[in-house]
């Protein structure tokens, strides 16, 4: 081997080794995000991919696959070369739901992705008409035991499903489910008086709530939230370990260097210290999650196990 081949064949060794973290990053990163634009794992997904930029000054191309639950994206992510230079941004729901939900997957989220860490969680929250009978989640229980009760979700196997099945079960109601094309359609009927109850992230009917078009009942988390300070949680009203919320996170094909998944918690974590990045996750009603990789990767491993007893207790299955 002359030496002008054998020092091509070392550079191109050097180049298709992964950048250490200290160099990390050094050309563009494409984030893949698990639904369309315009929702909060979208807006997650932008508000970290322009604190990355501000930070070192790469470019970072956000590239939307919806479809699916979110496993085309998260496919892709899983079976991308790990190096730090194409991830995923997903939700509870493709993470930790679908391995249970659907009976055929291409990849194993849990075991082909690496969880680097959380841009912030949402909470559910039990809504119902502003002129329905209840004020809170003991009334609602009350009226729904003595009166037929409907409640609407986005969908089969949606998470608001799930939510309010395990909530039926729980509170020894017999609800029927009537299945919608998205949360939208849920609420209008809600507003409408068409169905009693849903459950919902708040976003953007906060108005409709302040309005008293919307009334909320509770809140399917271990603690209140700063935007709605007089709305109590479930624990509350007397069903304690009722916590229902979506998280919305960067993963990592696995096999991405450690020292890589570190630098990019940091640049997640460092979004809460960030005037404009922590302003527009506010915007967007998400909750910060300051965990480093390791923690996060213990949430999503308990995530999994609770979800995997909700999914088997509904019977919900996905093809």
């Amino acid at each position: 081997m002359t030496f002008v081949r054998s020092l091509t064949f070392a550079l191109a060794v050097i180049a298709a080794m992964p950048a250490s973290a200290e160099d990390y990053p050094v050309r563009p990163i494409k984030i893949i995000v698990s639904t369309s634009a315009g929702g909060i794992t979208d807006v997650a997904a932008r508000v970290l991919g322009n604190f990355i930029t501000v930070k070192t000054g790469q470019v970072v191309v956000i590239e939307n696959r919806a479809g699916a639950g979110g496993n085309i994206a998260m496919d892709a992510v899983a079976k991308a070369t790990p190096d730090g230079y194409t991830l995923g941004v997903a939700n509870t729901g493709n993470i930790v739901i679908n391995p249970y939900l659907y009976r055929t997957m291409l990849y194993d989220p849990l075991r082909d992705l690496v969880p680097v860490g959380s841009m912030g969680e949402v909470p559910l929250f039990m809504v119902v008409n502003g002129r329905f009978p209840a004020r809170n989640v003991q009334e609602f229980v009350a009226y729904a035991r003595s009166h037929p009760v409907s409640y609407g979700s986005a969908g089969v196997g949606t998470t608001p499903h799930l939510a309010a099945d395990a909530f039926n079960r729980l509170a020894g109601l017999d609800m029927v489910h009537v299945p919608y094309r998205g949360s939208t359609a849920a609420t209008t009927d809600v507003i409408s008086g068409s169905i009693p109850m849903t459950f919902v992230s708040l976003g953007q009917y906060m108005d409709l709530v302040r309005q008293g078009t919307l009334r909320v009942l509770g809140i399917a988390s271990a603690r209140r939230v700063s935007y709605l300070p007089d709305v109590p949680t479930f624990a509350e009203q007397g069903f304690p370990g009722f916590e229902v919320g979506t998280w919305f996170a960067l993963f990592a094909p696995d096999g991405t260097p450690k020292e890589v998944v570190d630098q990019l918690n940091a640049y997640v974590r460092g979004l809460n210290e960030d005037p404009d990045s922590r302003k527009r996750l506010d915007a967007a009603f998400l909750e910060p999650m300051l965990q480093n990789t390791a923690e996060f990767a213990t949430q999503v491993k308990a995530d999994a196990a609770r979800w995997e007893r909700i999914v088997r207790e509904s019977g919900v299955k996905q093809d």
